[in-house]
């Protein structure tokens, strides 16, 4: 193995090393996000209300394709957050078969609440880079996640 090819090999690691880290943290981080919405709820519910809040009202079939998961895996996790009261589902206007689901005006208080300590948190810890730094962290994230989306 030649020098570059070192090179690229340790890079490689570094990367991998970095992601693990940056995984095992994003997943407890979601879990205290999660109880910062509510304290009963699991925190892989939280990128679920994530994407909610962002789609406004959504099906449960797009959920579980976004999140590559099964219907009955949706179905429970939404049941789970209905019963805290954090959202609802509704027939869709446009195929009564299907249910559109939503944030409750309390589902999003109490996440638009969490999501502002989380931004808080970003600005906190970002605060002493350039600006052009964090547009550039923010755009390397952004294609790293569609290769992941791709692969």
């Amino acid at each position: 193995m030649n020098v570059g090819d070192r090179v690229a090999e340790d890079a490689f690691g570094s990367v991998e090393r970095e992601l693990a880290l940056l995984f095992r943290r994003a997943r407890a981080r979601a879990t205290d996000m999660a109880r910062e919405v509510h304290p009963e709820l699991e925190g892989s519910a939280y990128p679920l209300l994530a994407y909610i809040e962002d789609s406004g009202k959504v099906r449960l079939t797009d959920i579980g394709v976004h999140f590559g998961v099964g219907k009955a895996t949706v179905s429970r996790q939404i049941k789970a957050l209905e019963v805290l009261g954090l959202v609802r589902r509704e027939s869709d206007p446009l195929d009564g078969r299907v249910s559109l689901v939503s944030l409750t005006e309390e589902g999003d208080r109490r996440y638009s609440r969490a999501r502002d300590a989380r931004m808080g948190s970003f600005r906190s810890m970002l605060g002493t880079w350039e600006p052009d730094d964090v547009a550039v962290f923010a755009r390397l994230l952004h294609r790293f996640n569609g290769l992941i989306e791709n692969s």
